[in-house]
């Protein structure tokens, strides 16, 4: 996948739309009842970053990343002031918010993941583009200062030695999401004041 390792300005998301969008295909019956069937097993997050231009300047910004990054070509990192953290936005991160694995004895290597949960039900999504110096780790609810390594262009932790069976590996960062420009289309407005605006910059999540 072609990627660039750069986020967008954070100035500029902050101000987005967006979210997650699924995919859910309903055939309703002569009886009035309904079936439906889930066509993605995961989410896939759509955003607008048009609201997030509030000057000349943040335009400037927003049409030198997409000339870099040519448009639909390269994704780019992406953070969703919504959701960006392992725990609840009024939390501290914590080396316990997400549990990202078991020991086995043998395995080295997990991957980050976020879990979801509303009542019984649940959604493990994998988390691929943790920010740089935010990943604390614990096993068994213990701090792991050393011991370890995690790559932010993967969102594996590799443990220098196998964590011991039954040990509980958790986890707590900050993360970004992989998207790229949903258009290779810019479409600029100039006012009489030389204020510029676009109608609309969408961009879509890119799922390996």
């Amino acid at each position: 996948m072609a990627f660039h390792e750069v986020r967008f300005p954070d100035n500029i998301s902050r101000g987005a739309r967006g979210g997650p969008e699924r995919r859910t295909q309903i055939v309703e019956m002569a009886s009035g009842d309904e079936e439906r069937n889930g066509s993605w097993a995961d989410s896939r997050r759509r955003y607008d970053a048009s609201y997030g231009i509030r000057k000349a300047d943040d335009l400037a910004a927003v049409t030198a990343f997409f000339e870099a990054r040519r448009g639909r070509l390269y994704g780019f990192r992406w953070k969703d002031w919504a959701d960006y953290k392992s725990g609840l936005p009024s939390s501290n991160l914590a080396a316990t918010d997400q549990t990202i694995g078991t020991g086995t004895g043998a395995a080295t290597t997990f991957q980050l993941v976020k879990r979801y949960a509303s009542g019984a039900q649940s959604w493990t999504r994998t988390i691929t583009k943790p920010v740089a110096g935010t990943v604390t780790l614990a096993l068994n609810g213990v701090a792991q200062i050393s011991g370890w390594t995690v790559n932010t262009t993967t969102g594996i932790v590799t443990f220098a030695a196998a964590p011991a069976l039954g040990i509980a590996i958790t986890a707590g960062f900050e993360f970004d999401v992989p998207v790229r420009f949903d258009t290779d289309t810019l479409d600029v407005t100039l006012d009489f004041e030389r204020l510029g605006s676009i109608t609309s910059i969408p961009l879509i999540e890119v799922r390996r």
